[in-house]
């Protein structure tokens, strides 16, 4: 996928919080914050096997954290969140003994993600070439992010009815959606020599909405 959890939060800041009813939960445990270091314990998991590592987001007491690296089953680096991955740690606050929970967008990162390639012509089902012949798959973490956003508040507003804040969170981001699929395209290798062969966009292209 172009996008990660992490992307999603740095947009919206309050998503792992205000509808994670509508996300997955992969992990609940007691978490312990020492420095950078994130220790869980009495967890109905483990970081590993519920596959947290960088790009996802744990929330402790309430707060949403990047996960920078995973160290170990019960052991993981985190940062408040910060507005590039390049950016340094931003530490949070040492707590102990406070809930923690993992939980995550992926299932709609995916939903968007194969409806971007379906609509670029790309990969198996689509008759065109592999995904991996992209060569600026960055270029499309944006579109992504956005695609997501707006299936995700619009899953929300379906239960809370039109005119709801939820509804009107949705139809702006498919407003931001709509625009940035107007510029956004990829370059693609299509012999695998490492030389751009090609070019497709988006722009006269239209998604569904989730």
């Amino acid at each position: 996928m172009f996008a990660s959890d992490r992307d999603l939060l740095v947009v919206e800041p309050n998503l792992f919080r205000d509808i994670a009813w509508l996300s997955q939960r992969v992990l609940r445990a007691s978490g312990a914050i020492a420095g950078t270091t994130l220790t869980i314990s009495a967890a109905d998991g483990a970081f590993d096997t519920a596959g947290v590592g960088p790009g996802s987001i744990v929330t402790v007491d309430g707060v949403a954290y990047e996960v920078i690296d995973r160290l170990s089953a019960m052991q993981a680096t985190i940062s408040r969140p910060r507005a590039s991955t390049l950016d340094p740690i931003l530490p949070p606050t040492a707590v102990t003994g406070k809930d923690t929970w993992v939980i995550t967008f992926a299932p709609q990162i995916a939903a968007v993600h194969a409806e971007i390639l379906a609509r670029l012509g790309i990969g198996a089902e689509a008759g065109g070439p592999d995904e991996a012949a992209i060569t600026n798959p960055g270029a499309l973490r944006r579109l992504e992010v956005l695609g997501t956003l707006a299936m995700v508040w619009g899953a929300a507003a379906a239960l809370q009815g039109q005119g709801s804040p939820a509804a009107e969170r949705a139809e702006w981001y498919r407003a931001r959606f709509a625009r940035e699929r107007e510029s956004v395209g990829v370059r693609l290798d299509l012999d695998g020599d490492g030389q751009v062969d090609a070019a497709r966009h988006l722009g006269s292209t239209r998604m569904v909405r989730g």
